[in-house]
C-alpha cells in the first residue's frame, strides 16, 4: 500500500477514535448533569388552548406550564382556553379548579361613525396608538374607541372587527384574553362577566357641554340612572356612571331612564325616556 495512504487512513482511525471518545465523554455529561424534568409541565402545555398569546403573563404556554408546575401560576391562569382547560390543568395537578365565571370583551363606547364627531379626517397610518398622539385623535372625544384596528390585530381568535367607526365584538368567539383591553389606547375595552349584559358605554369624565359636544351618546353625569336604580348597583363618579356588577340585576331600569342613551343592554330591548 502507498506510504500516503497508509497516512490517510491512520489519520482517519485516529479523528474516529477521538470522536468515539468525545461522544463518550458528551454522554456521559448529559447524563450526569441531565436537569429532570417534571412530565406534568408536558401534560399541562399539552392542556392549554396553544395560543400563546400571553394573557396569562407569561411568555407563552411554556412559560405559563412550567410556572403553574412551579406553583407561581393559577391552574385557571389560561384566559383563552376557558373552564375546560382550568379543569384538565386542575386534575393534572391535583387540586381544585374553583369556580370560573365565563367573561368576555365588551367595548365601552358608542362612538360610530355620526355618534361621536370628528376633529378631523385622519388619512395616516391605521394604527389607534398612532391617530391617539395626533393632536388628541381623530374624533372629539378624548375616551372614545378610535376605530383603526389595533385589538382586531391583536386578536388571535378572530373576535373582533371594525364596524362603522368603532370595534365590534363575538362573544361567541371571544376567550377573555384581554389583549385587546392591554392594546386599546383609550382603554375603552374591558373584559368582564359574560352575564353583565347592562353596560354603561361610555367613559368620557369631561361634563355638561364639552361631553355633550363630542358625541351624541355621551353621560352628562346627571345621576338619573344613580336615583332609579333600587339595588346600589350604579354610581356616577369621575364624570360618567359605572355598574357594580356584583349587585346589578340586569333590570334595565337604568337604561330606561338615560336620557343620553350611554346605558345599554346587551340582548333587550329598552325604551329610553
Amino acid at each position: 500500500m502507498n506510504i500516503q495512504w497508509i497516512h490517510v487512513v491512520y489519520a482517519l482511525l485516529a479523528l474516529g477514535g477521538l470522536g468515539a471518545v468525545f461522544g463518550l465523554v458528551l454522554d456521559i455529561a448529559d447524563k450526569k448533569f441531565a436537569v429532570e424534568v417534571d412530565e406534568r409541565v408536558t401534560r399541562v402545555r399539552a392542556a392549554c388552548a396553544g395560543a400563546n398569546c400571553g394573557a396569562c403573563g407569561y411568555p407563552g404556554c411554556d412559560g405559563f406550564a412550567a410556572a403553574v408546575v412551579k406553583g407561581d401560576a393559577p391552574v385557571n391562569g389560561c384566559t383563552a382556553g376557558g373552564a375546560k382547560t382550568a379543569a384538565a390543568i386542575a386534575e393534572i395537578m391535583g387540586v381544585s379548579a374553583g369556580s370560573s365565571e365565563p367573561r368576555v370583551a365588551r367595548l365601552l363606547c358608542q362612538g360610530a361613525v355620526g355618534i361621536a364627531k370628528e376633529r378631523y379626517h385622519y388619512d395616516g397610518y391605521k394604527s389607534c396608538q398612532m391617530a391617539s398622539q395626533m393632536v388628541g385623535g381623530p374624533k372629539m372625544c378624548p375616551y372614545s374607541c378610535i376605530g383603526l384596528g389595533d385589538c382586531m390585530d391583536v386578536c388571535k381568535f378572530d373576535a373582533i372587527r371594525i364596524e362603522n367607526g368603532i370595534a365590534v365584538f363575538d362573544e361567541n368567539k371571544c376567550v377573555a384574553c384581554g389583549m385587546c383591553e392591554k392594546t386599546c389606547p383609550r382603554h375603552a375595552i374591558a373584559v368582564v362577566p359574560k352575564d353583565a349584559t347592562v353596560l354603561v358605554r361610555c367613559q368620557n369624565s369631561d361634563i355638561g357641554r364639552p361631553a355633550v359636544e363630542a358625541c351624541t351618546h355621551a353621560c352628562i353625569a346627571c345621576k338619573r340612572c344613580e336615583k332609579t336604580c333600587q339595588y346600589d348597583a350604579i354610581h356616577v363618579s369621575n364624570g360618567f356612571a359605572s355598574i357594580d356588577t356584583s349587585k346589578c340585576t340586569r333590570c334595565g331600569e337604568c337604561a330606561k331612564v338615560c336620557p343620553r342613551g350611554c346605558i345599554t343592554v346587551i340582548g333587550g330591548q329598552v325604551e329610553v325616556a
